[in-house]
């Protein structure tokens, strides 16, 4: 195939225009310019910083982090300083970087949200604000925000004080996505990420112990072995509401899983991950992605969204094996990569 010409790789949420529709995702890039030393900052599609809460979080004991088959498990619990630090000190590098900013923001009430809104509304250089409402809320034993459409709701609300473009992360470890997505979407937002970790837990069976310091808490499971359920939670969100904004994230540690996540029906992804084993993964990605644009005659990489063909079913059911030689590249591919994760 040839791989001439030029691809348009600029990509849209909601009304966010951006360079490219690669980005870091929250937790895996740090609050600033950290990834800076490896990337143009200013050629990706959005750093996405670590969700930040008005006030300074501790987190969880430590181990916070361990290793699975095709995954990794985390319980850092959402650990930071605040949002007055970041502004102070980070914010700053990266609009010096030239990096287009999304700023993720958490809370243990609808109260929580809407101070962080209230704070970064006036700050220079954010186009918008990624609202994670997965993560506990303590009026509600812990439970999460995104696991009640009614709580979802009055997070996002709250949220809106800010003035700018708001992007919902959800969970898949609920009942029903549609529902909470739909609430989400009439609060206010107008993206949605998706997705944000599954529930999962570690034991060490030589040492009789929980594996990551949250103990019978557990943490968050990400990388290659969730890819499957983000790409479905796009896909069903999308046919559910075809003009919102999406956001693919889960598992992305190759061009070709972003072309997937994106002809599943997202505008944009992030890289999470991957990061972690190699902090050149979002932009490579982004490289990939494009070269796998321009030898398939892809002139514009938005035309990828939803570009999955509903005949594309017709005759699979009964079939053994459809899935195998593809399967088969992916898995050579993550294995030459390292993103096994074991």
């Amino acid at each position: 195939m040839s791989i001439a010409g030029s691809v348009d790789m600029t990509a849209t949420v909601g009304s966010v225009r951006l360079k490219s529709p690669v980005m870091t995702a929250s937790g895996t890039s740090g609050y600033g310019s950290e990834l800076g030393a490896y990337m143009d900052l200013d050629r990706l599609g959005a750093v996405v910083v670590k969700s930040m809460a008005v006030f300074e979080w501790p987190g969880n004991p430590a181990p916070r982090v361990c290793a699975g088959p095709a995954s990794m498990i985390n319980s850092v619990g959402l650990q930071g300083d605040g949002i007055r630090r970041w502004l102070d000190r980070e914010l700053p590098q990266l609009v010096e970087h030239g990096a287009t900013v999304v700023a993720s923001i958490w809370g243990r009430t609808p109260a929580d949200f809407e101070k962080a809104a209230i704070m970064l509304s006036t700050a220079y250089g954010i186009a918008a604000i990624e609202v994670n409402v997965s993560c506990p809320n303590v009026e509600d034993r812990n439970r999460m925000f995104a696991h009640s459409p009614d709580a979802t709701a009055g997070a996002v609300r709250a949220a809106t004080q800010a003035g700018l473009p708001l992007w919902v992360k959800l969970s898949a470890n609920v009942a029903d996505l549609l529902e909470i997505a739909a609430s989400a979407i009439d609060a206010g937002a107008e993206g949605l990420v998706l997705i944000n970790t599954l529930l999962g837990m570690a034991i060490d069976i030589d040492k009789r112990r929980y594996s990551l310091g949250s103990g019978p808490r557990g943490g968050g499971v990400s990388g290659p072995a969730i890819r499957p359920v983000a790409v479905r939670a796009v896909h069903d969100v999308r046919r559910a509401n075809p003009e919102v904004g999406i956001v693919g994230v889960g598992g992305i540690s190759r061009g070709r899983h972003a072309v997937e996540m994106m002809m599943a029906g997202a505008d944009a992804v992030e890289v999470g991950t991957a990061t972690m084993l190699d902090p050149r993964a979002p932009m490579r990605v982004q490289r990939e992605l494009k070269r796998w644009c321009r030898l398939h005659g892809i002139r514009r990489v938005a035309d990828l969204t939803s570009a999955v063909s509903v005949t594309s079913v017709e005759g699979v059911e009964g079939v053994e094996g459809v899935e195998g030689e593809e399967g088969g590249e992916d898995v050579a591919s993550s294995e030459a990569t390292g993103d096994t994760y074991q």
